[in-house]
């Protein structure tokens, strides 16, 4: 375990990924941008063991497999300044990443089914150039990967139930340049769980509920901060923050053209996040307490997701399309140049095709348009835009 540096990050971006409003991303295979993540009652693919574990006892009595590539574009935030600020006009530095996944389902072991993921549920980078927002966000960067085992059960025919262990590492980067600066960087291994129910009382409706536990994030690292060009401090340090837990209640129902038809209702208990506390393993000097120091109210707000999602099957093609609705957590009192998150709405599409009965290929793509966060509050008046998200995916499956 290293660093504050990540939980900063973490707590920073800390709400939709890219994990939905915030540093989530929800989205971790072709099928689930596909479907804008609506894709928690009906899942027959090999992403089952992340989304919907549970459904793997329903799946063909086989191996499957599927791995994917996944490629996230931000765009350049704006931020024009009004009041105060007004005349301040400056960009983020856009960010490009290339993000791999990988789910399994294994054939039946007696009656139980047995899942493993290897997913990126969440992440960020935010980079500025521009002062004020370089004095606080010069670089907030974090990585993280989830590798998520599972195992389900049938309860009746009809029924069945699954749980797992998730086992995150996350890796980041926090830098900021000012009269007083700080340089930080560092990783952590945390562990929490998920469990998840799948039901089929018709041959045409599925239901699931799904729940991500809480995972407290401690991180221990190292930290640098200076004045000016002189080093004050270097040593020990450390922070925890809530990555909080998510609820899907979802429902789909396929028609006899084959059509699919699924919405997921998805709350994320963000109000685990009060505050932001540093601590160090030495005294810090008393002129950098109040900028490194003071606990740092966040005070966030519980958040909701609503997706649609919509699969057409055709004999070796598959069409997929989707939307979300996604609140932001942060209220305006607590916006910052590290996170200038808002509400948004998604798109989505994809397609998967048969090549044989034992491979398909598949594409998709999302994207998120973000609301413009009008914000005035103790340390900045004036407007966030351009902040959206472009998601492309292509993923192989296989069966064996």
């Amino acid at each position: 375990m290293k660093n504050l540096l990540k939980l900063t990050t973490l707590s920073l971006v800390a709400t939709t990924a890219i994990y939905a409003g915030g540093y989530k991303i929800p989205e971790v295979s072709t099928n689930g941008a596909a479907l804008s993540a609506a894709n928690i009652a009906h899942t027959t693919g090999a992403d089952a063991a992340y989304y919907n574990p549970a459904n793997m006892v329903f799946m063909d009595d086989s191996n499957a497999l599927e791995a994917d590539l996944i490629y996230i574009g931000l765009d350049p935030v704006n931020f024009k300044g009004s009041g105060a600020q007004d005349g301040q006009d400056f960009d983020a530095k856009s960010e490009t990443f290339f993000i791999p996944s990988f789910n399994y389902v294994s054939p039946k072991l007696g009656k139980a089914r047995v899942g493993l993921s290897v997913v990126v549920p969440g992440g960020l980078s935010k980079r500025w150039s521009d002062s004020p927002a370089v004095d606080v966000a010069e670089e907030f960067t974090l990585q993280v990967v989830e590798i998520n085992p599972t195992v389900a059960l049938p309860v009746t025919d009809t029924l069945a139930f699954a749980f797992g262990l998730r086992v995150l590492y996350s890796k980041g980067i926090v830098k900021s340049t000012s009269t007083a600066s700080r340089d930080m960087n560092g990783d952590s291994f945390d562990v929490g769980y998920n469990m998840a129910l799948a039901y089929k009382p018709t041959s045409d409706i599925d239901l699931g509920v799904t729940f991500r536990s809480k995972v407290g994030l401690s991180e221990e690292g190292n930290a640098k901060l200076n004045i000016g060009t002189a080093k004050v401090y270097d040593g020990g340090s450390s922070v925890e923050v809530p990555l909080p837990a998510t609820l899907d209640i979802a429902g789909a129902y396929t028609f006899t053209t084959g059509t699919t038809v699924e919405l997921v209702y998805e709350q994320i208990f963000w109000s685990a996040y009060e505050k932001l506390d540093f601590d160090y393993v030495s005294p810090i000097p008393n002129i950098l307490v109040p900028s490194f120091d003071y606990p740092i109210d966040k005070n966030w707000e519980n958040s909701h997701a609503i997706r649609l999602g919509i699969t057409q099957k055709l004999d070796t093609l598959t069409l997929m399309g989707g939307a979300v609705y996604d609140t932001s957590p942060i209220p305006d009192a607590k916006v910052s140049y590290e996170l200038p998150d808002s509400d948004s709405i998604s798109v989505s599409f994809g397609a998967r095709y048969d090549i044989s009965d034992t491979m398909n290929v598949g594409m998709s793509a999302l994207y998120s348009m973000r609301d413009d966060r009008d914000v005035k509050n103790e340390n900045m008046e004036g407007t966030f835009s351009n902040a959206n998200v472009l998601i492309v995916t292509a993923g192989l499956g296989y069966k064996f």
